[in-house]
């Protein structure tokens, strides 16, 4: 698949493009990966850490045929033209750029063109034969759906050659609607589910370190002082996307425009080029209104493709200082003197605020900066790791929760009280566990937890990677006692289907010796029994005040250990995270730290009731509690 690196041509430029450090590191590690594996694989580089040379790199070094797929002309043209800096030559195939070429080793190509025309990729008389390296640039856009436009052309190379290597590459790895776009990190995590195409992320190169080791310009944010737009009240489409109507009717005609352009305009001064994001064609036309005349343009998706190329070649060449757009130029766009970016627009994921703000990190003779100016009050931070899944509540953040089992640091969306994760919203453990084969006889430790030497990765013979078995949230299979994601249907240890929530509240419903709490509240309290010893009594109360309660020892260490296994592990809001009480009394002073089921189910016993059912993270027909006012 990859050879030696030959000898840079004689007669080719003076001067071939030198990696960077972790280019270079980049380029190990995917020759590494794919020297020992087919699986797909990714590597995630920020925008305007030069990706382009880490593909015309590896096309250099591979021995078989390579395509390069990108979504948009102007990355093919930018690909195309990294590797001919080696005095290389490429084909080019892409109706955008005019050339339908692919008889050479290396061709590059918009994903569009390729698609239309598979019967040019087939090769099966090639002199060359088959592909063998695919690389896709900006791979988040590689759809799931077996139909898509990528996952099209990847089947039809595969039927020529099914060991072909898929190789992506992005800023952002994660795709709306499915999380990240990868199944395992290199440093020992898992990220995305395990039926992802890509299955490996074999470098990252973090934001921060490209900043302060001076490969990209310094992002300056800083809050608005003029009055900014209102979204807060808006919500998504199935899509995971802002809809335009919505948008217009937060902005169009906002007082606030023309406030927030003059103080645009006031910062720009001393700037070099500025990049506006509007929330919609007409938002953006109101928007182009107010600045300077004949040092602005507006660019959206309805621009003709000459007219658009004029603008943007217009604006590189600093004719115009002001380029207003539509979600058209958040990738493929490389204009290095950007200076100022104004967000004026809400943004979905922190995936597209990165995309966003990284028009304006480059590099450029003059730039000492980036200014960041967001009226649309974005929550998020450029910085922070994505998390791959859905922001639960506007005051949620990224928190690290360490693995009681392997010891992984996860992160998980929550919320904290000063540096103590109070709650969040995690599942089950990321860690990646080093075992033994089973073929070696290597056992693993109940639950997943993994043995000293399996944390450390220090095991012999033959070995493998699988994911921490620890679920922070479970439901308990009632056959087997396995613990199963919150949302299975089919216990994966017996197989056998879990009993459904609803039917348990319905054949509770069924009984007179039973009693269900659609439960409105828990109440904690530091008691004692008839014999004077200490308890914790928790008492659930519905919305018409009928009750059911139960009481702890924390006495011996039995009697706590005890606790933390049948109370503990299911009320904490953040699962995991060490809590030993061993009084009721700090049990009482640290409630904030537990959350109350949704149902509970009592049984009558002799005068008494007592609780044996208690549901959470509940999702079916009946009604919660907490949506009696929805």
């Amino acid at each position: 698949m990859f050879g030696p690196v030959p000898p840079m041509p004689h007669s080719a430029v003076p001067t071939p493009p030198r990696l960077r450090p972790y280019q270079q590191e980049a380029v190990r590690r995917v020759v590494a990966h794919f020297r020992g594996s087919d699986d797909p694989a990714v590597v995630v580089l920020p925008t305007g850490s030069g990706k382009s040379l880490v593909i015309a790199e590896l096309a250099r070094l591979a021995r078989g045929r390579v395509l390069v797929l990108a979504h948009v002309r102007e990355l093919v043209e930018q690909n195309h033209a990294k590797y001919q800096a080696y005095g290389l030559s490429a084909d080019i195939f892409s109706a955008g750029l005019g050339r339908k070429e692919a008889g050479r080793q290396v061709v590059f190509g918009s994903v569009q063109s390729v698609v239309r025309n598979l019967e040019r990729f087939a090769a099966p008389d090639h002199p060359r034969g088959p592909f063998t390296l695919l690389v896709i640039d900006e791979c988040h856009r590689v759809s799931p759906a077996e139909d898509a436009s990528y996952r099209q052309v990847i089947d039809h190379l595969r039927e020529a050659n099914p060991r072909l290597k898929v190789l992506g590459l992005t800023a952002t790895p994660y795709r709306l609607g499915q999380g990240f776009i990868y199944h395992r990190h290199h440093h020992g995590m898992v990220r995305g589910d395990e039926g992802t195409f890509f299955r490996d992320c074999v470098f990252e190169q973090p934001l921060r370190l490209m900043v302060k080791q001076g490969y990209l310009a310094q992002p300056v944010r800083i809050d608005a002082a003029v009055e900014r737009y209102d979204f807060s009240s808006l919500c998504p489409a199935a899509s995971g996307l802002f809809r335009e109507e919505a948008l217009n009717r937060v902005v169009a005609g906002h007082r606030a425009t023309p406030g927030i352009i003059a103080e645009v305009v006031a910062r720009a001064a001393d700037r070099q080029g500025v990049m506006l994001f509007a929330a919609s064609v007409a938002h953006a036309e109101e928007i182009l209104g107010y600045l300077p005349a004949g040092e602005a343009a507006l660019v959206t998706g309805e621009t003709p493709s000459v007219e658009r190329e004029r603008l943007i070649n217009a604006f590189k060449a600093r004719e115009l200082r002001y380029l207003v757009n539509v979600a058209v130029l958040t990738t493929g766009f490389d204009a290095p003197h950007v200076d100022l970016i104004a967000i004026l627009r809400p943004t979905e994921s922190v995936s597209l605020y990165q995309q966003i703000v990284g028009r304006g990190l480059r590099l450029s003779p003059g730039k000492g900066d980036c200014l960041i100016l967001d009226y649309a009050g974005n929550p998020w931070d450029l910085y922070a790791p994505e998390v791959g899944s859905p922001k639960p509540a506007g005051d949620t953040e990224p928190v690290q929760v360490e693995c009681p089992a392997c010891g992984h640091a996860n992160l998980f969306w929550g919320r904290c009280d000063g540096d103590l994760v109070i709650e969040h919203f995690g599942r089950r453990c990321q860690g990646l566990i080093t075992e033994p084969d089973p073929s070696f006889g290597a056992g693993t430790s109940r639950r997943g937890a993994a043995s000293g030497a399996q944390k450390r990765g220090a095991v012999s013979g033959a070995s493998k990677k699988h994911q921490c078995s620890f679920r922070f949230r479970f439901k308990v299979c009632d056959g087997c006692g396995a613990e199963n994601d919150i949302a299975a249907r089919r216990c994966h240890g017996c197989e056998t289907l879990l009993v459904d929530a609803d039917d348990k509240l319905k054949e509770a419903l069924r009984l007179r010796d039973a009693r269900v709490l659609r439960v409105a509240g828990m109440q904690l309290e530091a008691t004692v029994n008839g014999r004077g010893m200490a308890r914790l009594k928790v008492t659930y109360h519905d919305e018409d005040g009928t009750t059911l309660s139960e009481w702890y020892a924390l006495e011996t260490p039995a009697q706590r250990g005890a606790f933390a296994a049948v109370f503990l592990r299911y009320h904490l809001r953040a699962p995991g995270v060490a809590f030993r009480p061993v009084t009721p009394d700090e049990v009482v002073a640290e409630q904030r730290r537990l959350r109350h089921p949704d149902f509970v189910v009592g049984r009558k016993v002799g005068r008494h009731w007592q609780v044996r059912e208690k549901l959470f993270d509940y999702v079916g027909r009946y009604r919660k509690a907490a949506e009696a006012a929805e």
